[in-house]
């Protein structure tokens, strides 16, 4: 019986979905584009130049002054962002009409390790992670030292996340539910990890803050990835739609965040990344006090 349902569920669940895995391919196709801008920025080789810049400069302050490299990061980065979004789409599109399957969650999860992992470690390897004129000899050796490793850290920790997503939300282990239809994830996701990269990279190339932020961006880029494996739970939204009703604090967010969007443009999205990293954190801190004290209370007892 056990080898007849698996043989009667291996056609049903590897099936393509035309609507929602369009969207999973769109994830892929601006991650792969968000890396062919990043080495075009970084090398500067490509014929079509002053395009790029004139496009980059729709998404500036005027003031700003635009390089050829800067203007393929600042595309690589709206790369980055409108993964996000087709990201965000494709699972709830294919729950919306009954369309899911495991192959539909296998290719998210390959399209997420190319458009969360590795286009957003090149952009900020390219940016942050490699010395830049000016920098102190002492913060210029090392990033020469760790600067890959540091990327690498990042990239790894994305993978893991996409990987223990997959085990915890399958279908066939017992448990999943509590993972796959919670309210919650656990840890923070890889797509808010790399939006939140992508912004902050975003705020640093608009207000011309190469020469200033990096340092203080490498700390948060290892703390972004250790999130992403800890356990911390994240609200995931999967459920929200437009007849959702929602409490009176969170209906004045998201007129808030909104707001931000239109009044302070390319800055509000790393505004909005950022409160939603730190939210969990803050929110379970004391909970995460309490238990560490348990503990060391527990092991002072052994020890008298």
């Amino acid at each position: 019986m056990k080898t007849e349902y698996i043989r009667k569920n291996v056609h049903q669940e590897s099936k393509i979905y035309i609507l929602p895995n369009a969207f999973t391919a769109g994830n892929l196709f601006f991650g792969f584009l968000s890396i062919i801008l990043c080495i075009q920025g970084k090398f500067n080789s490509d014929s079509a130049r002053e395009s790029i810049t004139q496009v980059a400069s729709l998404i500036t302050p005027s003031n700003a002054s635009i390089s050829n490299s800067t203007g393929y990061y600042l595309l690589a980065i709206l790369c980055i962002l409108a993964s996000f979004f087709c990201d965000a789409l494709d699972g709830r599109v294919a729950r919306l009409s009954g369309k899911t399957s495991l192959f539909g969650k296998e290719f998210d999860s390959l399209a997420d390790s190319v458009s969360f992992g590795i286009a957003p470690c090149l952009l900020m390897f390219f940016l942050v992670l490699q010395p830049i004129e000016g920098m102190k000899d002492s913060y210029s050796n090392l990033l020469k030292n760790t600067g890959w490793l540091i990327g690498f850290i990042y990239m790894l920790c994305t993978a893991i996340r996409l990987a223990r997503f997959n085990v915890l939300t399958n279908p066939y282990i017992l448990g999943h539910e509590k993972y796959e239809l919670g309210d919650y994830f656990s840890g923070l996701p890889a797509p808010a990890a790399a939006g939140t990269v992508a912004s902050i990279a975003l705020t640093m190339l608009s207000l011309n803050l190469q020469g200033i932020i990096p340092i203080l961006l490498i700390p948060l880029m290892l703390l972004i990835a250790w999130l992403m494996i800890s356990n911390i739970p994240y609200p995931s939204f999967k459920h929200i739609n437009w007849t959702s009703s929602m409490r009176f604090r969170s209906f004045v967010a998201l007129i808030v965040g909104i707001m931000l969007i239109f009044i302070l443009r390319e800055y509000s999205f790393a505004i909005i990344f950022l409160i939603y990293v730190f939210y969990a954190p803050l929110k379970y801190l004391p909970r995460g006090v309490k238990i560490i004290s348990y503990k060391i209370g527990k092991i002072r007892e052994k020890n008298k």
